[in-house]
């Protein structure tokens, strides 16, 4: 089964192929996230839809699960965090747990920091260096399953985390740091390793960045991600985890208030924000 899920204000909405229903009020992530059989469950509750157009609303697919972020699982991460940390002698942690055998890992956001298609994601007042990190982005639920994916924006403000690594919390943590969408892939097979992740940056109307990278080109593996996140820590509503970034632009690239981002993966579709500065 594959079903791409998106939430609306109106609450789910679930298609397969050119056919839409929307879900029964009951139907919310949270629930589908902690039952004990969720392709089921949606599948229920795909069956007992109402058909509707194709939803124009889209809000954040997400409801009470905290998102988290996997950091240098591409060697163009790496270079890039060892470029930004060389000033100050830290590019050697890069490069070490890029080779290591645990991943890093690290909060990036809760739901209200959270955008969906169209929202505007921010840089921060007080950064003067920041990128967008186009990441595919797992569904797990709250026993550790993966059940899907969707597009994910890892904002970042490189000028913070280069000046010191232990600023990393507030150069990824802050008020719009995050979007996630525009829906949800829910299947029980995962993407291929020769799924396309592809970016554009577009200011003033014209293209200013483009790049793109291939999943398998990651050094980790979902299931290696994910087992580490779980390790002596609970999540009672399900999480998303961000898988890291392969496409970086270069160090004299920084977002400006207006650009639009817009993010494409293979068999997900495209995420699409604005830029704004601070809140």
């Amino acid at each position: 089964m594959k079903l791409l899920v998106a939430r609306t204000g109106d609450g789910l909405v679930a298609s397969s192929g050119d056919e839409h229903r929307r879900l029964a009020d009951q139907a919310d992530l949270d629930s589908l996230l902690t039952t004990e059989h969720p392709f089921r469950l949606l599948a229920e509750w795909f069956d007992t839809g109402t058909p509707c157009g194709r939803p124009l609303d889209l809000l954040a697919p997400i409801q009470s699960q905290e998102v988290w972020g996997a950091g240098v699982t591409y060697s163009r991460s790496r270079a890039a965090r060892m470029d930004e940390s060389r000033d100050i002698g830290a590019e050697q942690f890069y490069s070490m747990v890029y080779e290591a055998e645990r991943p890093e890992l690290f909060f990036k956001a809760t739901p209200n920091r959270v955008v969906g298609h169209h929202g505007a994601v921010r840089i921060r007042e007080d950064s003067v260096w920041n990128v967008p990190e186009p990441e595919l982005t797992l569904v797990v639920t709250s026993k550790g399953e993966i059940i899907g994916h969707t597009i994910g924006n890892d904002m970042s403000s490189r000028s913070i985390e280069g000046e010191n690594p232990l600023y990393l919390p507030q150069a990824k943590v802050y008020a719009g740091c995050a979007a996630l969408g525009p829906w949800l892939v829910v299947t029980e097979s995962g993407p291929d390793d020769g799924v396309r992740i592809a970016m554009t940056i577009a200011r003033s109307g014209s293209t200013v960045f483009e790049g793109a990278t291939r999943l398998d080109q990651m050094r980790r593996t979902f299931r290696e991600l994910t087992d580490y996140l779980f390790r002596d820590n609970e999540f009672p509503a399900g999480v998303f985890l961000m898988t890291g970034t392969g496409i970086v632009p270069d160090d004299d690239f920084t977002l400006a208030p207006g650009d639009e981002v817009a993010i494409t993966i293979d068999g997900v579709g495209t995420l699409v924000n604005h830029v704004q500065r601070g809140v």
